[in-house]
């Protein structure tokens, strides 16, 4: 298999809901949701693509950084490269349905795996999609986060025991997902989160954080770490790019807990700006949803594993030798 066959692939499976663009950036999915566009014009899609393309990298090579190490310890785990695959659920309308559930969180969890990095499954309309993924991690000894919606507490603590019992990682919520139209939920008060978090043994997870005082209510309420996020441009119009609002996430929470971010990462040199501009990991979405339709779970670990070299040669040429070294000095 090969990065050309595996889009090929993936071009007739997705047919009429993916067009695997030659560049992945929302113009010709613009307002396609349910489907893998997004919301309104497209614009917060757009966004997150051209904020992360508008920083440029200072080339440095008069140094010793020749085999850079990119393993990271996240939840108690060991990875080879800060990659996480993102909680990705509604195969039938927003992808088409050529993979079920069982068979998308099969291919993203062991692809993650086979490649040294952590895959999350997802929620959706129907719970059964939750448990899907909550399923394929247990056969895969809880090597990997489900992320549940923010439904009513009472289906909220259910699916934080199914976490439990499948015995993962960790556990999260897209609390962006309030404003999804494929699923009524809503948001939840700080009082909510609280009783929510309080209520797992699990590290907690909040992803759909944009402001630097919403990082702040996560801090507060307990969470283990954050995802900057607008949900790839699917819930709300015109809002920033992750990469634009990263960095003054990043400097409030001041390592306190992790950062990770989504939005527009395609190459590992996109993995290396967010490194650069605060994050400690980075999530990677419709590559993805590509990558598992094209070839399944050795497709995913074939992108991974290319984004974690291209990472590789972007430190070598800027002067990194493990991922603390990254920082804004990288950036020009």
């Amino acid at each position: 298999m090969n990065i050309k066959t595996l889009r090929q692939t993936a071009r007739e499976k997705l047919k009429g809901y993916c067009r695997v663009c030659p560049e992945c950036n929302g113009k010709a999915c613009a307002g396609e949701v349910p489907g893998m566009g997004g919301m309104g014009t497209g614009a917060s899609f757009r966004n997150n693509v051209e904020a992360l393309a508008a920083f440029r990298i200072n080339m440095r090579t008069l140094h010793s950084a020749t085999h850079p190490d990119t393993q990271i310890r996240l939840f108690g785990q060991e990875l080879k490269t800060p990659i996480l695959g993102a909680p990705i659920t509604g195969n039938n309308f927003n992808m088409g349905g050529a993979l079920n559930e069982d068979e998308w969180a099969e291919a993203m969890i062991q692809g993650c795996l086979t490649s040294g990095a952590l895959g999350c499954t997802g929620d959706a309309p129907d719970p059964a999609m939750y448990l899907a993924g909550v399923d394929v991690i247990a056969k895969a000894q809880g090597q990997g986060i489900p992320f549940m919606k923010p439904r009513n507490q009472d289906e909220i603590l259910n699916s934080l025991r199914r976490a439990e019992e499948a015995g993962a990682l960790a556990v999260g919520m897209d609390i962006d997902a309030a404003g999804l139209v494929t699923i009524k939920v809503g948001p939840k008060s700080k009082e909510e989160m609280k009783e929510i978090i309080s209520s797992t043994s699990l590290p907690f997870i909040i992803k759909g954080i944009m402001t630097v005082s919403e990082a702040e209510i996560a801090l507060e309420v307990g969470a283990a770490a954050i995802v900057v996020s607008n949900h790839g441009g699917r819930v709300l119009d015109h809002t920033p790019g992750t990469a634009e609002v990263l960095p003054e996430i990043a400097a409030a929470l001041d390592g306190r807990i992790p950062v990770i971010v989504d939005g527009g990462v395609r190459t590992g040199v996109d993995i290396l700006k967010m490194l650069a501009l605060g994050a400690d990991a980075v999530m990677i979405g419709r590559p993805l949803v590509i990558a598992g339709y094209g070839g399944g779970a050795e497709g995913v670990s074939l992108v991974l594993r290319r984004m974690s070299n291209e990472l590789k040669q972007a430190m070598i040429l800027t002067g990194c030798s493990t991922l603390d070294d990254i920082n804004m000095d990288v950036l020009y």
